[in-house]
């Protein structure tokens, strides 16, 4: 599978420059013209890299990176800027970013910047959010904490790493396979069923309307998709 990036960058033709170019190294990637698009964005869809510019309209960088630490997102962050001084390059670092390119940059720098924090993101495994909000739930991943309007929530500790499994892969299609494979590790008395009915749990605790759910879907005859 080929690795997703999503470059946040308000600079039209600084946009298809660095696009075609990703692209045509392989990459999959996604853009936003603007800080809050940008934010969504990475918080809505899973990506292996964020290319982010500082200066931009809505919000700058520096908060969107802040934002997406604060959240749990650990997605690795490569900070574009035309600022030229320390300070704006410490402040970055300081919110957690993993890596700067100053403007103007060459192509081969952006790439080589680009190919060290992919092998970092493939050797380190796809990270992980430590905590998660959609709707009116707020999970904690480390302490095992969920909310929904505020009120805690049980959960057994199978529904949290399915919990867990679905939302760090939002967006996509995941098959029951995968499930039974990775969540359950292939136990002996685990079938399709039971991925069903643990999902149907999470839905009862955390849909308004398991009927009718808003973020944990049935993908007929392919298995799940969770969406924020």
């Amino acid at each position: 599978m080929n690795s997703r990036i999503l470059l946040v960058e308000d600079e039209p033709g600084l946009v298809l420059t660095v696009s075609d170019l990703l692209m045509n190294e392989g990459y999959d990637v996604d853009t936003a013209m603007d800080g809050e698009a940008g934010l969504l964005k990475a918080t809505s869809e899973p990506y292996d890299l964020i290319i982010l510019d500082v200066m931009m309209p809505k919000r700058n960088g520096l908060d969107v990176c802040r934002d997406l630490r604060q959240r749990g997102y650990d997605t690795a962050i490569l900070m574009l800027t035309a600022k030229t001084q320390v300070v704006d390059r410490v402040v970055g670092l300081k919110l957690g970013a993993d890596d700067y390119l100053t403007k103007p940059f060459d192509p081969s720098e952006l790439l080589a910047r680009v190919e060290a924090l992919l092998r970092r993101v493939k050797k380190e495994g796809r990270a992980q959010v430590r905590s998660f909000a959609f709707g009116d739930v707020v999970v904690d991943f480390e302490s095992g904490q969920v909310t929904k309007g505020g009120v805690p929530v049980p959960l057994a500790s199978k529904e949290m790493q399915l919990l867990r499994y679905l939302v760090d892969r939002r967006g996509k299609v995941v098959t029951r396979e995968e499930l039974m494979q990775n969540v359950w590790e292939y136990q002996s008395d685990v079938n399709s069923r039971t991925i069903d009915v643990h999902v149907a749990w999470l839905r009862q605790k955390l849909e308004d309307n398991q009927q009718t759910p808003v973020h944990m879907h049935t993908i007929r005859g392919k298995g799940y998709r969770f969406a924020p």
